[in-house]
């Protein structure tokens, strides 16, 4: 079998999808993208695509060492998110050729089913009762939340006391025995994020995402000093050797997403690696279908596997949701608040490719808003 095309599709709302086809007729899909930079990523597949042309897509590690390695300068979020893209969708055709589930190739299923939680937003607290409430009567047993919105270098007062009670208003409409995850989306600075954690100590958070901007991590041992709070990092790492120094550094949770870091070869190693440091793995996911099922069949194989993010009805999803490009929805169904165990073979899903063509032609040209401090100093978004 020979590797005959790789194509790229950029499909709204701000994602990139790639379909690699062989001479058998197998076709894989795989999901490569950088948020608001989707068609630098197509460039890169597409430079990527000289060399698999012809090759056998069985070999997967020697594609993934050749892609990542062989250019001479390695890394970044542009390449390695090219890589996994055509990552997943060699798994994918893999998992078809062996008529068995990616899964089911890393070893087999570890668990039945996989949990995931909802995003939540809302400015006030009054909003956040109301999407929580929202989601648990759904069946979801976690959420997760921005702290804030913008937030000074050292917040002040009122600032702290806005994060502390919309994360409050979350936890009184969870209750005691469902989760709340707290995301800091990297606009804390280490001041703030030392002040944050132990203010929501009491509000037992699962997790903590993002605490400091990754150009910080070497004060991440100093911030999980300061809380029992789990701090959980990883969404803007894109290897493991990015990861290493945030483990020894005592995180949590490891949050690398499948469709920047690598693709499926990598965030299993990246998982084995936080294992070996006692920490929990946590794939970050708010894309499109394809990098959810990468990531539902990597969780499926992981023992450290705690909770998956996931994107169905997320505020970025404008003109079209996580389903819409699906030829059959139910693999991907929320029940009880998990996601059952992927049975088809490869990736699982199947894409409805028609709805994917069409979309392209129109394609998208997404970019994440740039916030100012009421200075009109950079603020981080």
């Amino acid at each position: 079998m020979k590797i005959v095309s790789v194509e790229t599709f950029l499909v709204a709302p701000r994602w990139l999808f790639c379909r690699i086809g062989t001479d058998e007729g197998l076709a894989g899909w795989g999901e490569p993208v950088v948020e608001g930079r989707a068609e630098v990523v197509r460039a890169a597949v597409d430079v990527l695509a000289e060399y698999l042309l012809g090759e056998d897509p069985l070999r997967i590690e020697q594609h993934w060492q050749v892609l990542t390695k062989g250019g001479f300068y390695r890394g970044g979020p542009v390449l390695s998110s090219a890589v996994a893209g055509i990552d997943q969708a060699l798994w994918d055709i893999a998992g078809q050729a062996y008529d068995a589930p990616v899964h089911a190739l890393l070893g087999g299923a570890v668990r039945d089913r996989v949990r995931v939680y909802a995003w939540v937003g809302g400015d006030s607290a009054g909003e956040i009762t109301d999407a929580v409430t929202a989601h648990v009567e759904a069946g979801m047993t976690a959420v997760k939340m921005n702290a804030s919105g913008v937030l000074s270098p050292v917040p002040t007062r009122a600032e702290l006391a806005g994060v502390v009670s919309r994360v409050t208003a979350a936890r009184e409409a969870l209750g005691d025995s469902l989760d709340v995850a707290v995301d800091l989306h990297g606009r804390a600075t280490f001041p703030a994020a030392r002040m944050i954690l132990p203010a929501l100590a009491d509000l037992h958070p699962l997790l903590v995402e993002e605490p400091l901007l990754p150009e910080h991590s070497d004060r991440l041992a100093e911030l999980v000093a300061c809380s029992a709070v789990p701090v959980a990092t990883g969404e803007r790492l894109y290897g493991r050797a990015d990861f290493l120094p945030a483990l020894r550094a005592g995180v949590s949770v490891v949050q690398p997403d499948l469709s920047h870091a690598g693709g499926i070869s990598e965030v299993r190693r990246i998982a084995s690696l936080a294992e070996s440091h006692g920490a929990l793995f946590a794939p970050h996911c708010p894309l499109g279908p394809i990098s959810l099922a990468a990531s539902l069949q990597t969780a499926l194989a992981t023992p450290n596997f705690l909770i998956q993010e996931q994107s169905m009805g997320i505020h970025y999803n404008v003109g079209a949701d996580l389903l819409d490009y699906l030829a059959d929805p139910e693999p991907l169904r929320i029940i009880d608040g998990h996601i059952g165990r992927l049975s088809g073979p490869g990736l699982g899903i199947t894409v409805d490719e028609a709805a994917v063509r069409r979309a392209d032609r129109a394609g998208h040209a997404w970019r994440n808003p740039v916030w100012r401090h009421a200075d009109g100093s950079f603020a981080e978004w």
